[in-house]
């Protein structure tokens, strides 16, 4: 039975808690992309409502090189390498099927980066500073990252980490992203 209507909201980080295998079932059963284990540092967290899983969202370590990302901080090569782990790249982010309530993506994402620093402290020792994510346009618009007030960045070059060839072998994405904090570039950009 679909819920169109939900309460409150619980979201719960279940990285290395009894929940975790039930965050990965739902992502290979319902995500299109199916589960794929983050590398790095990594978060997972299940959204619950009326004692029911009704999103699931996945962090990770963000990409090294994202020219549009780094053009947008503006920091230099040097620092990016020593202050990367400062940013969070959302690698997944699924409303469960049976779920039909509107605005409630965007509600989750605002909600979820606005306790994703303080959640990365606990867990890795450092806070984040950005969050950024692909959008694939082809599938998908972004609606609920843009009402969550996230940025468009730039598109990717479509040829991914271990690229030889120089040409495009995977579908052109959106670059998405966010300021967790009003100095992020500051922050990004020290040595």
């Amino acid at each position: 039975m679909p819920l169109k209507s939900l309460g409150p909201i619980e979201i719960q980080p279940v990285r290395r808690t009894a929940d975790e295998p039930l965050f990965n079932s739902l992502m290979e059963q319902y995500h299109y992309l199916s589960y794929e284990q983050p590398v790095g540092e990594h978060l997972k967290y299940i959204c619950w409502a009326q004692g029911r899983p009704v999103a699931c969202l996945a962090w990770s370590s963000a990409p090294r090189h994202l020219g549009s990302r780094d053009r947008y901080i503006g920091w230099s090569a040097e620092a990016r390498r020593r202050n990367i782990r400062f940013i969070a790249y959302n690698t997944r982010f699924l409303i469960l099927p049976w779920v039909q309530v509107p605005h409630l993506a965007s509600h989750i994402l605002g909600k979820v980066t606005r306790g994703l620093s303080g959640d990365w402290e606990r867990m890795y020792g450092h806070p984040v500073y950005f969050a950024e994510t692909f959008i694939d346009p082809g599938r998908f618009r972004g609606t609920c990252y843009r009402a969550a007030n996230w940025q468009f960045l730039g598109l990717t070059t479509g040829r991914g980490k271990n690229d030889q060839t120089n040409k495009p072998n995977r579908p052109i994405k959106e670059i998405l992203g966010r300021p967790l904090v009003p100095r992020f570039r500051q922050l990004l950009g020290q040595l």
